[in-house]
């Protein structure tokens, strides 16, 4: 199939949010998809999580240091071209998504970690059991599955943006799941006393019952941090601009991004991103899929 030509010609800050979901749509009728789709199994037994088409295109990924909450590794802002479209899990897999894999395999959690089953994000899980669950996914539909990279994540975060989120320069605990102790407004604004405007919660909530963003992708900003495929690197210094995997990367550290209901809203940041080894897991910690269109 041929690579649509808006995808080297526009960034997406100078059009409107109907023309974005436009070039979605025409992304998705190219590849003979529904923009939100989702691919059965071989024997017809069930299906895949839900994916999102995201057109191909360019975005400038990292911040700048006047954005509050700026750390150095996310500078300098750098222009990426996605030169292919892809598909993107509408929301982080969820327990209830990753049980018939946990059923199927005998895959089993270690009886002391925390587990959320149902529409709650997967949580507890190791690189390597990521690995297990993508190549049975692949078993039952026929479908190559992987880890967004870091530039895609970013790319699908921002939705054409450039405010350090998809709705604007700041957020509330009612749009985002983050800890309401360290909120962001307040914190820009250097007050000294503030009262939390949310509850503080001692775990992650259910996935898709905050807005989506213009690609209608949910939960990107909080919840759970999600892990990329990126190992990690000091800075966005030297940089790829196609968006491949640079040769200064840490081969055991990877990046993650999104922040979660534990960290300060400065964490949910669409250019946030914080280092995991490789083998690490933990109850803020989960991801979602992405899988390739040609």
């Amino acid at each position: 199939m041929t690579h649509l030509a808006f995808s080297n010609t526009h960034t997406y800050p100078s059009i409107s949010t109907d023309h974005f979901r436009a070039l979605q749509y025409e992304t998705a009728q190219a590849y003979g998809l529904d923009p939100v789709f989702r691919d059965p199994f071989r024997d017809g037994s069930g299906y895949a999580p839900l994916m999102v088409v995201i057109p191909a295109g360019l975005f400038e990924m990292g911040s700048s240091d006047d954005e509050h909450g700026h750390q150095p590794h996310e500078a300098p802002v750098h222009t990426v071209n996605l030169a292919q479209p892809f598909a993107i899990g509408q929301f982080p897999v969820t327990g209830a998504e990753f049980e018939q894999f946990k059923q199927e395999t005998g895959w089993f959690l270690r009886p002391e970690l925390l587990w959320y089953s149902g529409n709650y994000p997967v949580v507890n899980i190791r690189l390597e059991d990521i690995r297990l669950y993508l190549e049975w996914l692949q078993f039952r539909t026929g479908i190559k599955y992987r880890l967004p990279t870091e530039p895609e994540w970013e790319y699908v975060a921002r939705a054409g943006t450039q405010t350090p989120f998809f709705f604007g320069e700041s957020v509330s605990c009612k749009e985002v799941h983050f800890n309401p102790n360290f909120p962001y407004e307040e914190s820009k604004n250097k007050q000294r006393w503030y009262l939390p405007r949310c509850m503080v919660s001692v775990k992650p909530s259910e996935v898709g019952i905050r807005e989506p963003n213009t690609w209608n992708v949910y939960d990107m900003h909080g919840n759970v941090w999600e892990f990329t495929s990126s190992h990690w690197t000091r800075s966005h210094l030297n940089a790829n601009r196609d968006g491949s995997p640079s040769k200064t990367a840490d081969p055991h550290w990877y990046v993650t991004k999104g922040g979660s209901w534990f960290d300060g809203a400065a964490h949910a940041r669409s250019a946030a991103r914080k280092k995991r080894y490789f083998d690490e897991l933990d109850t803020n910690l989960g991801f979602r899929l992405v899988r390739d269109l040609e």
